[in-house]
């Protein structure tokens, strides 16, 4: 059983260890029961500590993906995850299946393998020792003041003018839209939403019965011939919408487009809600709506979570005085604030310097990456919807086989694709994949990839 160990990657080899198992024993059909080789023997055919191969196991089984018999080593445990308790990404597919090492293709986030530990372990040691407010207390409704601060300098060098009573911290920016709707939209209205777009923004306004009307999404941003007539037709109330490294196409706003958008929202009376949660993936010049709005009429929300930590929940929300205001009530009712600690430690990461380094490298890694990405998926000759030029996401399909057929062929693989319907409003299947640049080049998925190219006639 060779397991493949990467001493010099950044993730612990126990880690790579239980993963490399997980991916093994999915991709070769074990049966429940089957027992593994000896944790001496994977040890030695590894050149691995035989401590780390059985702390590895004893992961698995507390995973429910081995079980542990006395005198007999390790067996392959019977899968008993339920849908809801399967490992979870957004956009992916529900199945009672046991989906541990599989590959999420299609994932919204820096894969684990990617996070590095050193500088956040630095600030959550650091806020531990010397902050015993943000260690024990509850932050206030609008925010820790340092870290507010810290954003304004941030947002400046998007062009994006705030001052500490336009901006709020929030929960992640998960958190901010659902402040936004429930506070500014009440049931019955009606939003306009890109199409494909973020599924989880879809299922919150289908919660609070807002109905969505669609604008398809080009490579340029929102259709904005479809966009006006829209307007003109519906009278929404709002338009939510992706600027940079759109949610799942990777597409940008143009300058003209986003001009357009504002000119067309103004003239209509229609909210703009601005979600830039992957902005620190982003280099060079750039537009944002919010950049340009000079009548409060843009409400921007933006997340440490794509770059530092999904666990560690820390977004925010910028828009005018008033608007804020309304906002930090409905947060200080339902949840009375964010939690203090983790806006201490991003404060803190901020002020080191440190974040601004995690982002320099994470973004010098998806640019590799995404290169080799896009390469694969020309050799297989995938269709790609705009070729991005920074961000997470490519959005692609097969131009041999349809959705049924490629998802075959990726469970082959031991990769997990996103659902068909999960990024429709109106969920309607679609061929197109969401691809995580920083999972492509992944063997696995250059597995999935050269397996779904078209058969080419032999050289002679």
């Amino acid at each position: 059983m060779e397991l493949r160990i990467d001493r010099q990657a950044l993730v612990p080899v126990v880690q790579q260890v239980v993963d490399a198992l997980a991916s093994w024993l999915h991709q070769s059909d074990i049966v429940p029961g089957t027992r593994l080789p000896s944790a001496r023997q994977i040890a030695r055919t590894n050149l691995l500590s035989q401590s780390s191969v059985v702390e590895a196991c004893d992961r698995l089984v507390a995973q429910g993906v081995l079980a542990s018999r006395h005198g007999a080593g390790f067996i392959v445990a019977a899968p008993t995850l339920t849908a809801a308790d399967s490992p979870w990404f957004e956009g992916a597919e529900l199945r009672p299946v046991n989906a541990a090492g599989e590959l999420k293709l299609g994932c919204g986030g820096l894969p684990e393998s990617w996070r590095e530990t050193d500088d956040l372990t630095y600030a959550i040691r650091e806020v531990s020792r010397t902050d015993m407010a943000g260690l024990f207390n509850y932050s206030t409704p609008l925010g820790l003041l340092a870290l507010r601060q810290h954003i304004i300098k941030r947002l400046s060098l998007l062009d994006i003018d705030a001052e500490e009573n336009r901006i709020m911290t929030t929960a992640g920016a998960s958190q901010g839209l659902d402040l936004i709707v429930r506070t500014l939209l009440k049931p019955g209205d009606c939003v306009v939403v890109e199409s494909p777009g973020y599924s989880l923004l879809f299922e919150l306004l289908r919660l609070h019965g807002v109905s969505m009307i669609e604008v398809p999404r080009t490579p340029r941003g929102p259709d904005i011939e479809v966009l006006e007539a829209l307007l003109l037709e519906k009278k929404p109330r709002a338009l939510f919408i992706n600027s940079f490294y759109h949610n799942p196409t990777g597409s940008n706003l143009t300058p003209v487009v986003a001009q357009r958008i504002l000119h067309l929202a103004k003239n209509h009376g229609v909210l703009v809600i601005e979600d830039d949660v992957y902005a620190d993936f982003h280099s060079g010049p750039g537009t944002r709506l919010a950049a340009l709005d000079a009548d409060d009429n843009v409400i921007y929300v933006g997340s440490f979570s794509k770059t530092l930590s999904s666990s560690l929940r820390v977004g925010f929300v910028v828009a005018g005085a008033d608007v804020i205001s309304r906002l930090a009530e409905v947060k200080r009712i339902s949840s009375l604030s964010a939690s203090g600690f983790c806006e201490s430690v991003l404060a803190c990461l901020l002020a080191s310097g440190a974040y601004r380094k995690l982002v320099l490298r994470l973004r010098q890694r998806l640019r590799h990456d995404r290169e080799a990405a896009l390469q694969v998926l020309e050799d297989a000759e995938w269709e790609v919807f705009g070729k991005p030029v920074g961000g997470l996401f490519i959005w692609a399909r097969s131009r041999k086989s349809d959705y049924a057929h490629v998802r075959t062929q990726a469970r082959r693989f031991g990769v997990l694709l996103s659902s068909a319907t999960a990024f429709s409003p109106a969920g309607e299947a679609s061929d197109w994949q969401r691809i995580n640049v920083a999972c492509a080049c992944d063997p696995r998925a250059r597995a999935f990839f050269q397996a779904t190219a078209p058969d080419r006639p032999q050289a002679f």
